[in-house]
């Protein structure tokens, strides 16, 4: 069965609640480092990407060990990172970084979803991504 690790924030309760909806199981963890890397650890195990949902700002850069650790070893995984509100970009919002530069040394793909019902998309594409070629994040 499919399962997610985070560190719950509010950036992504919408996703929280899809996730129990839909009976995906949320192992809930004391640190965003430790999600990743047990993400890490689930992907190293199944060949399936292990997801992690971590908040914006520090809760992404606590991840980011666990995603360098996917990519050296060839993991298939997914990090989700909540953000902050589209009005508030460029002056400086609590907690606002550029996710897309910080990772993309770090992964196969970074992408944002900027429209809900394209989540879809977007999901299946990380899917194929991290698990296509050289699996990684």
């Amino acid at each position: 069965m499919p399962r997610v690790f985070s560190v719950p924030g509010e950036s992504f309760l919408a996703a929280l609640d899809g996730l129990l909806d839909a009976g995906i199981p949320n192992i809930v963890c004391r640190h965003e480092g430790g999600a990743a890397m047990m993400a890490e650890a689930t992907g190293k195990l199944t060949g399936q990407p292990g997801i992690c949902l971590v908040t914006r700002g520090p809760g992404a850069t606590n991840a980011a060990a666990g995603v360098h650790v996917a990519r050296q070893d060839s993991t298939p995984m997914i990090l989700f990172i909540g953000d902050i509100e589209r009005g508030h970009r460029d002056r400086e919002a609590f907690q606002e970084v550029d996710f897309r530069s910080m990772f993309a040394p770090l992964a196969k793909w970074t992408a944002e979803i900027g429209q809900t019902e394209r989540i879809p998309e977007y999901v299946a594409r990380a899917f194929h991504v991290a698990t296509s070629g050289r699996p990684g994040p």
